[in-house]
């Protein structure tokens, strides 16, 4: 993943970023990029973090991430544009927020932070950088320099997450003094995006004595002083006067107790079960049941479970979800476990009858969605299904997992039209036009579907071949 985003950056802002695109704001002496070039630049590196196999797609992981950010975003002045947060299978601590509103978090990270709040801290700080636009203007201070100066600084700030060979070799090839330049600005941004966070932090109702108390441990951690290194080589640069700062402003802020939701230890017990080889997994959950070193008990057993279950223990699994199902906190993504085990165990109309009760409760919630739609498709329901998931759809729930889902269950089903149509749809929130115009293509050559339906797909084909030949006549400008 680490390569991938120096790669991704790079491409991203020599075909973004060139100086004679950068417009003017304010004065002459201060340029920073739109932000629609800073949408631009973030779907552009994004495109190739979501096709990494260290990407977690994961929707349950994927909503409670947004659920907590745009709790933050919510009270954030600055926020004027969509955020996305998403996780990455690395165990380093990290975070990082790309140009555009895109927030990254390491999975080392969320199994590092002790309570809800540090996790909070953390996305509050991210979020600050990007409200602050403090990318967009370290890009347009370095863009007199030109391109190669302006991916050197960007690799330095948010691609060196270790001492690997390819990051130092990238940074030793540019130009490092325009590098060092910027390491004043650069200081003083971590100090605002820390300042800005506290202030979120407080707002949104979690504890802001929980930034300086995860910074202290991070730094133990990770040996990170301010002797170390170089600061450039590091994307946020953590000082014993940049945590005591944090310290001191949170001093006259009286103590509270806030309470983590269920959804905090429950995602985190996925991660760790979902992490290495299922034996270490289950081991570990076996360990800490006995010793009794858990601070939830639902997501302890809600992890053992998990981890039996992609061991291939389908019997422990099953005794596991059955505890599971005795526990008084039932929660929809305990349901969906216990409905996968269900399934998994042959008791196809259980699983369903799971899903169901469990939709009732929580429409929203995307993997209850997922989960059944594929029951119902691998029950020999493949038109409930779609019929499922275009009311969904319809709903604002078109994510390229559901389009997928209802492609499978249109060709279940033998309705060529609509399944081209469906994973065309897909492949356009993916950012692939080329290969989501073929699939149109194939929709309109297919011999079912009635006059309506061909004059959709029609119609989405000729916006589509305009889009993609539009966006292939930039890149060719642009070369």
């Amino acid at each position: 993943m680490k390569n991938l985003l120096l790669l991704s950056i790079l491409a991203g802002l020599a075909l973004c970023c060139a100086a004679d695109e950068l417009p003017e704001l304010g004065d002459s002496s201060q340029q920073a990029m739109s932000p629609q070039q800073e949408r631009a630049l973030g779907e552009s590196i994004m495109l190739q973090i979501r096709a990494d196999k260290d990407y977690v797609d994961d929707p349950e992981i994927s909503d409670y991430l947004a659920e907590i950010g745009n709790r933050l975003v919510a009270v954030t002045v600055d926020a004027r544009q969509p955020f996305e947060f998403f996780a990455v299978a690395d165990p380093s601590i990290n975070a990082f927020a790309l140009p555009g509103g895109f927030v990254g978090v390491h999975s080392g990270l969320m199994l590092m932070a002790q309570t809800e709040s540090e996790l909070a801290s953390v996305l509050a700080h991210e979020v600050s950088h990007v409200t602050q636009r403090h990318l967009a203007r370290m890009i347009a201070a370095q863009q007199r320099a030109g391109i190669a100066s302006m991916a050197a600084l960007a690799i330095a700030i948010l691609a060196a997450r270790s001492n690997s060979d390819a990051s130092a070799a990238a940074i030793a090839a540019a130009q490092a003094g325009a590098i060092q330049s910027q390491l004043n600005f650069t200081r003083e941004h971590e100090r605002e995006a820390d300042r800005i966070g506290l202030q979120t932090l407080e707002k949104s109702g979690f504890d802001v004595h929980a930034m300086p108390t995860f910074f202290e441990r991070l730094q133990k951690s990770t040996r990170v002083y301010d002797t170390n290194a170089p600061s450039y080589l590091r994307t946020h640069p953590l000082t014993f006067e940049r945590i005591a700062d944090i310290q001191n402003r949170v001093d006259k802020t009286p103590f509270r107790l806030v309470p983590d939701s269920l959804d905090f230890h429950l995602v985190r017990a996925k991660l760790k079960a979902m992490d290495g080889r299922p034996r270490d997994a289950v081991d570990y959950f076996e360990t800490i049941f006995r010793e009794k070193r858990y601070s939830s008990e639902a997501a302890a057993r809600y992890g053992l479970a998990l981890s039996q279950l992609r061991a291939g223990n389908l019997a422990q699994a099953k005794i596991e979800g059955n505890a599971l199902a005795n526990l008084p906190d039932r929660h929809p993504m305990i349901d969906a476990l216990l409905a996968d085990i269900r399934s998994q165990s042959g008791d196809a109309k259980g699983a369903l009858a799971l899903y169901e009760s469990s939709l009732r409760k929580y429409p929203g919630k995307r993997a209850l969605v997922a989960g059944y739609a594929t029951a119902l498709l691998t029950s020999g329901r493949p038109l409930d299904a779609a019929e499922f998931l275009r009311v969904k759809i319809e709903n604002g729930m078109g994510d390229a997992r559901n389009y997928e889902l209802q492609a499978r269950s249109y060709a279940a089903a033998g309705k060529r039209l609509a399944q081209h149509h469906a994973l065309a749809e897909a492949l356009v929130l993916k950012g692939n036009l080329s290969a989501a115009v073929e699939q149109l293509q194939l929709a309109a050559a297919s011999k079912d579907g009635d006059f309506y339906q061909r004059s959709i797909v029609e119609s989405r084909l000729r916006e589509l071949r305009a889009r993609d030949l539009e966006e292939k006549k930039k890149a060719k400008q642009q070369q």
